[in-house]
């Protein structure tokens, strides 16, 4: 036993000779510590600016924590359920959709999909602390599925600072944050899968697909709820997944925080989204329109076809073009450029590079709106409703077609299916001169005259390649 325990003693104290060798000539290390990082992007105006690319691009640290508690207690006081009412079905009962939204200023304004309020007529509002409001509909705007609310509060809510979605980086940790059935706050946690995501699911012209792809799980219920970083700032409004069982199976998509921020300040200060248009069909560069060009790079937007009358148009870009850089910046992908020329007002000039034959060009292309002018769009957004009633959707004529045509009038950019326009056998291109005999020289006056026939209503004019003048009548 004493030779046994002679030999233990040994062991040991060769152990901890060991050990203090091993210290005396180990290097001394640097232990770096990174506290939770504050929030470094603020506004005072929703959290963003009201114009295009004035958001500050800070260091990247919105990754830094691993503990999401933070973030989560910050966001999901400001995370509510929203229930939409249809009260206007007066032959069965009230339908109901539900969903959740973000509160974005601490006077009650809230954002939110347009899909989830689109159907609805009253709109019930419950907090994180189960108080109940009834909303009034600010705005919406179907081409990009957003939409504003606001609550009437004697005092301040809580609400959640815009981060930058810019800045977002693939592989960057989020959360999504809903308040599904009125069941209170959920989290979900992922990261970010891919950036400028196009999954065809918006419906109408120049609608905008660049969404943010996460895996954060997100389920009915959830739509409109907030993509968070982990520093709780607002990155995106969750918006769709991708499912063939109608439940989450990985694809979540958001629209960019940037891209909402425009929206809902133009929603806030005219009731309707100021957006100027570029004015052009376009597509990604793939191998064969780059080997059709002879382009030495698959890179770039190529053109389609250009709208007649448009920035576009009249700066001179033509089909086949391809688009390289807008304002110094290299064009990653279509939707990318959509998302930055939805960003965009009526009357914002654009400086853009682009090939033409395997010379590099540049052109500056002024912005135009959907009726093909640079003013803002002041008339309240329900008196065109008339237009999408009776089905055909109108543009102003550009300078260019009124000298060439010698004419003041509306032209008709396209005929819905099954509408009374279309039952007229009326076709795109037609150009209202006459409403029930009255001049018609802009949209605004084609609607007065519009709203103001009793019954029956009698279009005059005339096609650009077409003799003579043609008359399409309708019943209201």
């Amino acid at each position: 036993m004493r030779k046994y325990g002679l030999i233990i003693a040994c062991s040991i104290l060769s152990a901890i000779v060991s050990v203090l060798v091993y210290k005396m000539l180990e290097e001394p290390k640097t232990i770096i510590y990174r506290p939770n990082a504050s929030p470094t992007l603020t506004s005072s105006n929703f959290g963003g600016p009201n114009n295009a690319g004035g958001y500050p691009h800070r260091p990247f640290i919105s990754s830094s924590p691993t503990d999401f508690t933070s973030a989560a207690d910050a966001v999901a006081p400001v995370v509510v359920n929203i229930n939409a009412i249809d009260n206007r079905r007066f032959w069965e009962s009230s339908q109901n959709s539900t969903g959740s939204g973000v509160i974005i200023s601490a006077d009650g304004y809230i954002v939110t999909n347009n899909h989830v309020i689109e159907d609805g007529d009253k709109f019930e509002v419950t907090l994180y602390d189960k108080s109940e409001f009834e909303a009034t509909l600010v705005g919406k705007d179907p081409s990009t599925d957003l939409a504003l609310l606001k609550i009437e509060r004697e005092v301040e809510v809580p609400h959640l600072p815009f981060g930058n979605s810019d800045s977002l980086r693939v592989g960057e940790w989020v959360l999504a944050v809903g308040n599904p059935f009125n069941l209170s706050t959920t989290v979900t946690a992922g990261i970010v899968s891919a950036k400028g995501r196009t999954i065809d699911i918006l419906q109408g012209k120049n609608t905008i697909e660049s969404f943010i792809q996460t895996d954060a799980a997100i389920n009915p219920g959830n739509s409109g709820g907030a993509l968070v970083n982990t520093n709780g700032e607002l990155v995106g409004i969750n918006t769709a997944i991708i499912t063939r069982t109608g439940r989450y199976e990985g694809y979540s998509f958001a629209v960019p925080v940037n891209l909402v921020s425009k929206v809902i300040n133009d929603l806030k200060d005219f009731g309707v989204v100021q957006r100027g248009l570029l004015g052009i069909d376009m597509m990604e560069v793939n191998s064969s329109i780059a080997e059709n060009l002879g382009l030495a790079e698959i890179k770039g937007v190529y053109i389609k076809r250009v709208e007649a009358g448009s920035g576009a148009d009249e700066a001179g870009l033509r089909e086949d073009d391809v688009l390289l850089s807008i304002n110094g910046k290299a064009i990653e992908s279509a939707p990318s450029l959509s998302e930055f020329i939805g960003m965009q007002r009526p009357g914002n000039t654009l400086n853009i590079e682009f090939l033409r034959n395997g010379k590099v060009k540049q052109v500056d292309v002024l912005l135009r709106n959907e009726n093909n002018t640079t003013e803002f769009v002041t008339l309240d957004v329900n008196e065109f409703d008339v237009l999408q009633d009776i089905g055909f959707e109108l543009r102003e004529l550009s300078k260019d077609e009124k000298l060439r045509l010698n004419i003041e009038g509306v032209m008709v950019k396209s005929v819905y299916k099954g509408s009374p326009i279309a039952r007229t056998n009326m076709d795109p291109g037609f150009i209202i001169t006459k409403v029930n005999d009255s001049v018609a020289n802009n949209i605004e006056e084609v609607v007065d005259l519009i709203n103001a026939a009793e019954d029956k209503v009698m279009l005059e004019g005339l096609y650009e390649h077409f003799s003579g003048d043609y008359f399409y009548a309708f019943k209201k």
